[in-house]
């Protein structure tokens, strides 16, 4: 098994999306709106890939794996990480976190609080939960943009890893 780490091109946008769509699916039965939830707009996955902040895990060739990011004003957010069911337990998230995290000195994150596979497996990756009442303006901004879009921030949690 061969995997590669590289920068998504245009021309994966979908298949990126059909990452998110396939990977959500472990949700239904625990948060059956998200698993139904569309993923990434095109136009979000374009934005990233022209800055650098979409990494795709390629498994002998096929794509397996995503990770997007952008920046915030000390470090980098991820914003997504994505894996294929059929690749799951390859530790290719956690390959894609140290790819970005070689691009920075801290990374943030927010994530479900008690979902087996969001929290507590960050935190087994060295990331530790921020105070909630301490956010940096940037990561305010990011929990507006959840709210909006409908997530319950009552069941999250932001995250850090230096």
């Amino acid at each position: 098994m061969t995997v590669a780490i590289r920068p998504a091109l245009a021309s994966e946008i979908e298949a990126v999306r059909d990452i998110e769509r396939a990977s959500a699916q472990r949700f239904i039965g625990l948060m059956d709106a998200l698993a139904a939830d569309e993923p990434s707009p095109a136009s979000v996955l374009s934005d990233r890939i022209a800055t650098g902040g979409l990494l795709v895990a390629e498994i002998d060739g096929a794509l397996a794996a995503f990770v997007m990011f952008r920046p915030v004003s000390d470090g980098l957010y991820i914003e997504q990480i994505d894996v294929l069911p059929a690749f799951e337990r390859r530790r290719l998230g956690a390959t894609l976190i140290d790819a970005v995290g070689e691009r920075t000195r801290r990374l943030l994150l927010s994530t479900f609080r008690d979902v087996p596979w969001n929290a507590p497996y960050y935190r087994r990756l060295g990331f530790r939960d921020l105070d909630d009442q301490k956010l940096a303006p940037d990561l305010t901004e990011i929990r507006r943009e959840h709210l909006a879009r409908g997530l319950d921030e009552s069941l999250r949690v932001f995250m850090e890893r230096v």
